[in-house]
């Protein structure tokens, strides 16, 4: 008996469309695909999410000194002119602020790497300015599993994945499912 599907794919080809499906159903919560990729998908997600309700509560709060540079009103930085080696030049001006930042214990800081060797990184395009990338930023999906699916899902013992049957597609007859975290 195999220990995996092959669905009709190259290793790297199988692989890099795991990894896709993966990462868009932890980051939508729910994915349409065939039964087959929907069984295997499972397979990665069942263990990252059990890794996250692991390790969520493993990290702590330490304070420190940042730099962060001045906005105005517009949210643009403020700019101020300073003479550098004879020279005018316009520089950013920056504050010290004290800021509260997670420091990852080790075995939180080896399940995050697990977790990011297999997701993907995601990119958020907000509505409004779809075609500009200007507004554009990176989703942290590792703290989504840490922060929201760990807490979510501390209580359970497994079992964070449903497959609903939605029935056979029209064009190849595959039986079609929905994946989606309990």
């Amino acid at each position: 008996m195999a220990k995996y599907r092959k669905l009709g794919k190259t290793s790297s080809q199988r692989k890099a469309l795991l990894r896709n499906q993966t990462t868009a159903l932890l980051y939508h919560g729910k994915i349409v695909t065939t039964e087959a990729r929907a069984k295997e998908i499972r397979k990665q997600v069942e263990p990252l999410i059990a890794l996250a309700v692991k390790e969520k509560d493993n990290f702590e709060e330490v304070k420190v000194m940042a730099k962060v540079a001045r906005k105005d009103a517009n949210g643009k930085r403020v700019k101020e002119t300073k003479e550098v080696n004879g020279v005018q030049k316009r520089v950013t001006v920056y504050d010290e602020v004290e800021k509260t930042i997670k420091k990852d214990k080790p075995s939180r800081l080896n399940a995050r790497r697990k977790m990011l060797s297999v997701l993907y990184d995601v990119t958020e395009v907000p509505t409004k300015a779809a075609g500009r990338k200007a507004n554009t930023k990176k989703a942290d999906l590792v703290a989504k599993l840490f922060d929201e699916y760990g807490t979510k899902y501390a209580s359970r013992n497994g079992g964070y994945t449903r497959i609903v049957k939605i029935g056979a597609r029209k064009g190849d007859g595959a039986m079609e499912v929905l994946l989606e975290l309990v």
